[in-house]
């Protein structure tokens, strides 16, 4: 604290302490002059009660404190927490994290700021976080401070300039963008990357080039990407695989040509991101590059992933030979097993029917979930009477893709089964069977609909209120409005969230009243849900204001711990899986909210028993629930800290359903996932046990999860662990 010091005349002015003294015995009675009080000076506020504001502001999502409190007379006023304040303080590492929490708040009315600090700050890393931030405004009128540091001295602030002109969607920047990337490859500097070289970090210009590339394919613009990275004979001058996922996102048939050369190349993850790309061209001239792509499998299984969900998507006839034979490949990967099933069905080849059949009996409830979906699409009249001498499946999740699958028969054939399944045993299969009766617009439907909108289950209800808001029935409105202040009790959002969905389809005299009452719901998810559908309704409203500050539930002063706001420590979290450990470290620094919530569920054992319900091989592993159907959750949301580390392989990331819905559910990265980047949450990466992910399979088991701080490991049954390693350490 900066102590007050005494008002004290100059030490050396001998002479003019005489002169005062004379003309104060001259003056004779004259009164002597009045010296003013020292005046109060506002309290220094330290480096990291300042981080601690940061915290705070970026969780409640606001730019400032709502106020001062009241000061007495004399005393000196509270500083202010205020991000845009921050932006201009004297520390650098203060205004980046300024920066980056403006940013996260979302608010338009930091972006302002935020250009100037773009365009002036000294510091390099204050300039590329502004930049960054920008780009999670999404505002367009940032783009020309944007394309103007396209022009800064330094390539980090380039690129990520770059990178936020892409979240912007801003296409007439392109060419500024394919100017950065074509100088960055003439210089070389990107000539001795790794085609599969997947490291979080790079050169500044290394990264510069990774950014323009994958902004250039966001912005889906063919000739500025390929003016910037092609050679003469339309081939990449850089093999890196940044390139072939750009050339994967921009949906231009002129791309087939690189895509092949990547398909055809050294880059395992190029080959992916090839594939990826022509299958999205659903060129059938593709078939002949995918193919050999599918036959080497065993050396390259994630390639393989991807080309057969080509085929899958280009639908070709001529592919269901290769896949008939992969089907029948001894020892095939099992995840690639059912990327085959679902591309078969696809192609509806000759023979597909007859293959897929026996696998309706597999033991694994997700080959005979694919296999049932596969034997609809390809003879929807022989699945209808196959179906009717199917005794029901032991597994929930079979049963709830048979619902989904009768939504795409004649209503005739599929309403009687349909209206049968509403009585299954395990509830999880009921919002499935809602949504293919709303499909296939069953009779009489709205009292059905009605009856299960005041079920306890929140997944019902959501279920419920989306097909009432689909068929629109008379009075619906009414229950709908009940049905979302009833919810008001639940702990999770989706049922509430549902309900102004459905009511928002009723029109905006209907849904406005109730909309504006959700503005200030107990939890931000449903706040953010109800101010979208309110602008999408009355573009004249400005809902932002209206539902900040974000309700937390948290004393200030947990804004304010030494391991959240200057951790140094990285902790490491161990999940044991029944297919082997995998150990984590977690990005404590970047994403500190959401590690401490995945800590403290964990050291709690909530994640114990629980099961990997979503495998999608080449892409993801999710887990989290504790219902397994997706829907669930610890029963609050936190706030996404959207971070500039990318999705790479083995990167643990934060499941949403829309912004700010995070929870507890996570997933690990298979590849590098860039349209991830600046949309979800990254808080941390595997440092061992890459083996372990890659045979991770729908239904495998989190044995437990320890959380190691450094100090301590922490988590269900760790004490016992201990004690007994002192035990044998004093056992003779």
């Amino acid at each position: 604290m900066e102590r007050l010091l005494p008002t004290r005349l100059p030490f050396a002015a001998p002479s003019r302490l005489v002169l005062l003294a004379c003309a104060a015995l001259a003056a004779g009675c004259a009164a002597a002059p009045v010296v003013p009080p020292p005046q109060p000076r506002a309290p220094a506020v330290t480096y990291e009660q300042k981080l601690g504001w940061i915290l705070r502001l970026e969780d409640h999502r606001v730019l400032r404190d709502a106020g001062a409190p009241a000061q007495a007379a004399g005393v000196a006023a509270l500083p202010v927490a205020d991000l845009v304040a921050l932006l201009a303080d004297a520390d650098p590492r203060v205004r980046r994290r300024a920066a980056q929490a403006i940013g996260r708040v979302g608010l338009k009315a930091g972006a302002r700021p935020l250009e100037a600090a773009l365009a002036a700050d000294t510091e390099p890393e204050v300039r590329q976080m502004a930049a960054f931030s920008l780009g999670l405004l999404r505002d367009p009128t940032a783009a020309p401070a944007l394309r103007s540091a396209l022009g800064d001295e330094m390539p980090i602030v380039q690129g990520r300039a770059a990178e936020a002109l892409g979240l912007l969607g801003d296409a007439a920047s392109a060419e500024l963008i394919a100017g950065l990337v074509a100088h960055i490859v003439a210089s070389g500097e990107v000539a001795a990357i790794a085609p599969d070289d997947v490291e979080e970090t790079h050169a500044p210009a290394v990264e510069a080039f990774r950014l323009g590339v994958l902004a250039l394919g966001r912005l889906k613009r063919y000739e500025a990407l390929a003016s910037a990275v092609l050679d003469q004979q339309s081939l990449p001058r850089v093999r890196w695989w940044p390139v072939a996922a750009a050339f994967q996102r921009v949906e231009d048939r002129r791309a087939a040509y690189v895509l092949t050369a990547f398909a055809r190349g050294e880059s395992h993850v190029g080959r992916a991101f090839a594939a990826r790309g022509l299958g999205a061209l659903k060129d059938p001239a593709a078939v002949e590059t995918l193919v050999p792509l599918v036959r080497d499998w065993e050396r390259d299984t994630r390639a393989a992933v991807a080309a057969v969900r080509a085929l899958g998507a280009i639908g070709d006839r001529t592919a269901g030979p290769v896949l008939i034979e992969l089907l029948r490949a001894k020892g095939l990967d099992p995840q690639l097993r059912l990327e085959v099933i679902g591309a078969l069905a696809s192609t509806r080849a000759a023979g597909a029917f007859d293959v897929l059949l026996p696998l309706a009996q597999d033991p694994v409830a997700a080959v005979r979930a694919a296999a049932l979906a596969g034997l609809r699409a390809v003879d929807p009249l022989s699945y209808t009477v196959m179906l009717s001498g199917l005794d029901p499946d032991p597994d929930w999740r079979v049963r709830s893709a048979i619902a989904s699958s009768l939504a795409t028969l004649e209503r005739d054939a599929a309403e009687p089964r349909l209206i049968a399944m509403l009585k299954d045993a395990d509830l999880r299969v009921v919002p499935a069977v809602l949504s293919a009766l709303v499909t296939i617009k069953a009779e009489r439907l709205g009292p059905v609909l009605r009856e299960w909108l005041a079920h306890p289950d929140v997944a019902i209800r959501s279920a419920a209120a989306s097909g009432i808001g689909e068929l629109k029935p008379a009075g619906g409105d009414r229950d709908l409005i009940d049905a979302f202040r009833a919810a008001g009790r639940d702990d999770a959002y989706g049922a509430r969230a549902a309900a102004l969905d459905a009511l928002a389809k009723y029109g905006p005299e209907v849904a406005r009243p109730v909309l504006r009452e959700a503005l200030v719901d107990s939890d931000w998810a449903v706040r953010v849900r109800a101010a979208a559908l309110l602008a999408l309704i009355d573009p004249s409203a400005d809902p932002a204001a209206a539902i900040r500050p974000a309700p937390t539930g948290r004393e200030r002063s947990f804004y304010d711990e030494s391991e959240l706001i200057v951790p140094t420590v990285s902790p490491r979290v161990y999940l044991d899986t029944s297919r082997g450990r995998i150990e984590i470290e977690l990005a404590v620094v970047d994403a500190p909210l959401t590690c401490r919530t995945f800590m403290t569920l964990a050291r709690k054992g909530f994640y114990d028993g629980l099961r990997w319900h979503r495998v999608v091989p080449g892409f993801v592993v999710q887990a989290g629930d504790p219902r397994g159907d997706g829907e669930g959750g610890p029963g609050f949301t936190i706030r996404d800290e959207i971070n500039q580390l990318p999705f790479v392989r083995g990167t643990l990331g934060l499941a949403l359903e829309w912004a700010d819905t995070g929870g507890s559910q996570f997933f690990l990265t298979h590849s590098p996932q860039p349209h991830l980047d600046g949309r979800y949450t990254v808080f941390g990466r595997i440092v061992r046990g890459l083996d372990v992910l890659d045979r991770l399979e729908r239904d495998d088991v989190i044995l437990r999860v320890l959380v190691w701080d450094g100090k301590t490991m922490s988590g269900t049954g760790a004490e016992d662990r201990r004690q007994k390693r002192e035990d044998r350490r004093e056992s003779p």
